[in-house]
C-alpha cells in the first residue's frame, strides 16, 4: 500500500492520525475484490496509530512471512510482553502485547481457517487478556472491557475474559454486570478461588449499600417525636367534668329510685 507506507513514514511513535489516500496510491482502478473489499477508483481513509518501531529479528517484511512465521513472530512478542509484566514494567509491556497484536491484523485472520486459525487465536488472545490484565492495573476499566469482549467474541466463554471484565465492571460499579461475569465464569471453574473471592465481594458491597439505604429510609419514615405536648382544650375539659357529673348524679337518683 504505497499511499499508506508514505503516510506512516511521516508519522512519530505513539501519534495517531487520519490519513487520506487518493485512489491512484490506494487499490488503484481495479480496487479488490477480496479482503478488503474496496470499489475501483475510490480513496481510502485511514484511522492509523503507529505504536512503535518493531526491530524485528525475523530478516524479513510480515508479508513475506509465511503464516508460521507470521505466528511465531507475534507469539516471541507476547512472551516479551509477559517478561516486562512481571517486572511491573506495564507501558512497555501493553506496546509488545500491541506489536504481537499488529502481525495477527483483520486482513491476516480473514484469510486463516482450521489449525492455522487456532494456532493465531492460541497467541493472539492472550494477548488481547494480558492487555486487559495491565489495563486494569492501570486502572483504565473501560480500555479492559474492549479487550475482553475481542476474546468473548471469538470465545463467549473464556474464563479469564469474564474474569477480567468482571474485575473491570466491578471497580466501574457496575456491579450486576459483573456478578453476570463472575457467574458465568463460575459456572465453567466452579474451584476457582478468585471467582468466589469477587462474587463474596460484591455480596458484602451489596449488603453494605443495603444497610446504608435501610437507615437512610429509617431516618425518612419514623415519626418525629412532638417536642412541646399540645395543651388540651379548657372547654373540653369543662365539657368532660359536666358529663361526668351529670352521669355521677344521674346514677344516685336510680339508686333512690330503687
Amino acid at each position: 500500500m504505497t499511499g499508506l507506507a508514505i503516510g506512516v513514514s511521516s508519522m512519530k511513535s505513539g501519534e495517531r492520525a487520519l490519513l487520506h489516500v487518493g485512489w491512484e496510491l490506494g487499490y488503484g482502478k481495479e480496487g479488490s475484490f477480496s479482503f478488503p473489499n474496496v470499489p475501483p477508483m475510490a480513496d481510502i481513509v485511514y484511522e492509523a496509530e503507529l505504536i512503535g518501531f518493531d526491530e524485528t529479528k525475523e530478516g524479513k517484511a510480515r508479508s513475506d512471512m509465511t503464516v508460521e512465521e507470521r505466528i511465531g513472530a507475534a507469539d516471541r512478542r507476547k512472551m516479551d510482553g509477559n517478561a516486562l509484566f512481571k517486572e511491573e514494567k506495564l507501558e512497555e509491556a501493553m506496546q509488545q502485547y500491541e506489536m504481537a497484536i499488529a502481525y495477527m491484523g483483520d486482513d491476516f485472520m480473514f484469510q486463516l481457517f482450521g489449525k492455522y486459525r487456532d494456532m493465531a487465536l492460541a497467541v493472539k488472545n492472550p494477548c488481547h487478556l494480558n492487555m486487559a490484565a495491565c489495563l486494569i492495573k492501570c486502572k483504565r476499566y473501560d480500555e479492559a472491557i474492549a479487550q475482553c469482549g475481542i476474546v468473548l467474541m471469538e470465545d463467549e466463554n473464556n474464563v479469564k475474559a469474564l474474569f477480567r471484565r468482571g474485575k473491570a465492571r466491578a471497580e466501574l460499579g457496575q456491579t450486576d454486570a459483573a456478578r453476570e461475569d463472575f457467574l458465568k465464569a463460575r459456572k465453567y471453574a466452579p474451584e476457582d478461588k478468585a471467582i468466589a473471592k469477587e462474587l463474596r465481594l460484591l455480596a458484602e458491597h451489596d449488603k453494605a449499600v443495603y444497610q446504608k439505604q435501610k437507615e437512610l429510609y429509617k431516618g425518612l419514615f419514623r415519626p418525629k417525636p412532638d417536642p412541646k405536648p399540645k395543651p388540651k382544650n379548657w372547654l373540653i375539659l369543662i365539657w368532660q367534668w359536666l358529663l361526668s357529673l351529670f352521669h355521677r348524679l344521674f346514677n344516685r337518683q336510680m339508686q333512690k329510685a330503687d
